[in-house]
């Protein structure tokens, strides 16, 4: 197998880790950039730092401040693409970015030990995440229905920055090869090289000829939140951080890998829910379809490699980081020991289903 080595730019990014700034740090920009007087409190994060910003008044808003590793291109596309979604009329809902004092979205502050990161201040979206909450089929739907709306959203929506380097971009999965031989069990290890392996020889040489757009690429339970009240209602997709060009199916291969189920035929009831309600709101290809089970394994696959390698390069945040870990290698067990053709069978007969007989 021909591997390449692991990219610079997305080692760069999550093994340095920065001065933090502290809390009266935030509630000082906050103060001087957005005329914003709150307290502020930490919000788990993976590599940039986000505090809840509460005001005495009761509003309350995101602050985000970047990874200062981060390209300065790359933050204008991502705070572009969110601009773009916040006029798409509430659909998808997005919380929406807030202009500063001098009127723009993103404030440059410059450290002390010369780094350099954007602060970004938005709304706060008052809900549940959804990994703390029942499932139910009209969430499973909903959640489907979203993301279609996301997608078409961005459909149109273009960048320079769109096709930048990322280590979470599965249709690259190749490039994190070197971190396999970190994997300590060598029965994970093993099941991670054969994966790759057929990720390489089935799923990815026929990426090329699949449409391709600006997608979300991470909507896992915890960027996902829903109406306190109703559950199967939608209050906000969040964090367009790992947002890059890629085949549009790859968006729900993302969605998808957090619905297996832990059984022989691991392509659980809301894995088929949702992908029957983004095709009746966004009509995907047989093809697509067809390459979504080998797309989710990719998924699962650098979510384990990436969460392993991060967890020994940052012990502290390891609870956080490994928090996908385990069911992670649970689904990739399950679709390894799946046959490919029966599982793309079983989605293109989903994806056919009237979404009445769900119900």
């Amino acid at each position: 197998m021909n591997r390449s080595p692991l990219p610079s730019a997305g080692q760069a990014l999550f093994a340095a880790e920065p001065p933090k700034l502290t809390l009266a740090q935030a509630e000082a920009v906050a103060l001087s950039c957005y005329g914003l007087s709150a307290r502020a409190s930490v919000l788990s994060s993976e590599r940039d730092q986000n505090f809840l910003m509460q005001c005495e008044g009761g509003a309350a808003y995101v602050l985000k401040a970047t990874h200062p590793a981060e390209d300065p291109a790359v933050t204008d596309f991502h705070t572009q693409a969110q601009l773009c979604l916040m006029q798409a009329g509430g659909k998808p809902p997005v919380p929406r970015l807030i202009p500063g004092l001098a009127g723009g979205y993103v404030h440059w502050r410059d450290d002390e030990d010369g780094g350099r990161r954007a602060i970004r201040l938005m709304t706060f979206v008052d809900g549940v995440p959804l990994y703390k909450v029942d499932r139910s089929p009209a969430q499973h739907q909903a959640l489907g229905r979203a993301l279609a709306q996301f997608d078409l959203a961005l459909a149109a929506f273009s960048h320079p920055m769109a096709d930048h380097e990322l280590m979470w971009d599965l249709q690259h999965a190749d490039r994190l090869a070197d971190l396999l031989p970190r994997i300590v069990e060598p029965e994970r290890r093993r099941l991670a090289e054969r994966q790759l392996d057929r990720f390489m020889r089935d799923t990815q040489p026929r990426l090329g000829g699949l449409r391709r757009q600006v997608i979300h690429n991470d909507l896992n339970p915890y960027n996902v939140m829903v109406d306190r009240a109703r559950h199967d209602h939608i209050a906000a997709l969040l964090d367009f951080g790992d947002m890059v060009r890629a085949p549009l199916v790859q968006d729900l291969a993302v969605a998808g890998a957090y619905l297996l189920q832990d059984a022989p035929d691991p392509l659980s009831p809301a894995l088929r829910h949702c992908l029957a309600s983004y095709h009746q709101a966004l009509p995907l290809t047989d093809t697509e379809i067809a390459l979504l089970p080998g797309l989710m394994a990719a998924r699962l696959l650098i979510t384990v490699a990436i969460t392993g390698w991060r967890a020994q390069q940052h012990p502290e945040n390891r609870h956080y980081i490994l928090r996908n870990n385990g069911l992670a290698w649970t689904g990739l067990a399950r679709l390894d020991a799946m046959p490919q053709q029966q599982a793309s069978e079983t989605l293109l007969a989903a994806s056919l289903t009237p979404m009445e007989s769900f119900t």
